[in-house]
């Protein structure tokens, strides 16, 4: 006979209270660890780790290491695989001036490659140099990675582990992503406010056009002919022809410079994009059918990586100098828990189990 998941977890507890094998408690981590529940996952940037989080309980289960500076984390298809991007340049904020930081530690840079069974790195892979975000190619075998410090993006062979190409972009690379057919890749340039638009089969930069200051993500509407693109300088995104490669809207979000939209990401329908704002501590939400924003939460300090769960129902925010992780639910628009991560979150993924 089938045992359910709740039964399971019923007779974790139970064992561990019996005293089978200790007279202790289960705590919440082991009965966290037996959920059924979807995981979601958490890059911290300074701790240099992964937080496990099981989303029934909002508890960290686990927190694994991966190397320097993780940021950019992304699935493949499947969802049995992470790759997350390492480098091993020194953290550096705005107001830092870079001469006086130490050398970059090179041999840090990297793709990690996770296993979610194993719950552990497997191997690394090149990303080019400090490496901060990356997509996957629509068939999942190559990784188009922004190398921010030499202002580049590297094509990689995930199978081979081989950096294929890399191609000069715009200043400042960071942002990646692939249309949804696949033919075209958008990389951002926050030092440009341009976007390059990458033939990943040419292996070349076909256009290039202008967008809003400070552009670092983009969110492509699921037919692939508009996507949105953040403009943080300007306190707004930018609605942009997919196609024809020119910007059709600019849609404010907040005050510029106070509200500086960072993190974007789109309903599963489309019919609403997720904003996280990181100094102005809020997750705005617009509805793509008017680009009018229908409401904020305050979620933390500097959000920047944001996750929906499977169902659509909560989002997931990265709070940086917060160290932790809000569940907002999106049906009230409140923060209903938040969870201590590793020190600097910066990108979250959810996987269903």
């Amino acid at each position: 006979m089938r045992t359910s998941p709740f039964v399971s977890i019923v007779l974790l507890s139970c064992a561990v209270l019996s005293g089978c094998h200790s007279s202790k408690p289960a705590t919440e981590a082991e009965l966290a660890a037996a959920s059924t529940a979807p995981r979601i996952y958490v890059t911290n940037e300074v701790s240099g780790d992964l937080s496990v989080i099981d989303s029934a309980s909002f508890t960290v289960i686990t927190t694994v290491p991966l190397g320097k500076r993780p940021r950019a984390i992304h699935p493949s298809a499947d969802g049995k695989t992470l790759y997350v991007a390492l480098s091993g340049s020194p953290i550096a904020g705005p107001d830092v001036d870079e001469s006086t930081l130490p050398p970059p530690d090179k041999g840090a840079d990297g793709i990690g490659v996770f296993d979610v069974a194993q719950n552990k790195i497997v191997r690394m892979i090149p990303g080019g140099s400090d490496p901060e975000n990356f997509d996957l190619s629509k068939d999942g075998k190559q990784l188009y990675i922004s190398n921010e410090d030499i202002s580049s993006v590297s094509i990689v062979d995930i199978e081979h582990g081989s950096v294929l190409k890399t191609i000069k972009v715009g200043g400042q690379p960071e942002g990646v992503k692939t249309s949804p057919d696949g033919k075209q890749v958008f990389v951002t340039s926050e030092e440009d406010g341009a976007i390059s638009v990458l033939d990943p089969v040419k292996g070349a930069v076909v256009a290039t056009f202008k967008v809003g200051h400070r552009p670092r993500s983009i969110a492509f509407m699921p037919d692939g002919s508009k996507a949105y693109i953040n403009a943080e300088n300007d306190g707004g995104v930018v609605l942009v022809d997919a196609i024809k490669h020119t910007m059709l809207k600019a849609v404010p979000i907040g005050k510029p410079g106070a509200i500086k939209p960072m993190g974007l990401l789109l309903s599963a329908d489309a019919s609403r994009l997720y904003v996280s704002t990181g100094r102005g501590q809020q997750v705005f939400t617009v509805d793509t059918a008017t680009n009018a924003v229908v409401g904020s939460v305050t979620v933390g300090k500097r959000p920047w990586g944001i996750a929906l769960s499977p169902d659509g129902k909560t989002l997931y925010s990265a709070n940086g100098p917060s160290n932790d992780v809000s569940a907002v639910d999106l049906a009230t628009n409140t923060v209903t828990k938040r969870v201590k991560a590793g020190s600097g979150p910066w990108g979250v993924v959810v996987l269903a189990r």
